[in-house]
């Protein structure tokens, strides 16, 4: 029982961390992107990453998810951002 606490104990601290990465992140996607991923939202599920939004650039959504892998890069990536 000790060392299931013990793991649920790092699951959290692990996602706590990682709450505080995610507003860094969205910051530094708004900024590199100049703002052209509109409505960007960043989201843990505890062992991925999800951003999202729309723009209109390929470019914008490839440096998107180039940030989120140099930040996240031990964690799945879901890019759910459309382009149009």
């Amino acid at each position: 029982m000790e060392f299931t606490n013990q793991v649920t104990a790092q699951k959290e601290t692990a996602a706590m961390i990682a709450f505080g990465r995610l507003f860094d992140l969205e910051r530094k996607i708004n900024a590199k992107t100049s703002g052209r991923i509109k409505e960007l939202q960043v989201e843990s599920t505890g062992d991925s990453i999800i951003i999202s939004g729309s723009t209109t650039t390929y470019y914008s959504k490839q440096l998107a998810t180039q940030l989120t892998l140099d930040e996240f890069g031990e964690l799945i990536l879901e890019n759910e951002i459309d382009v149009s």
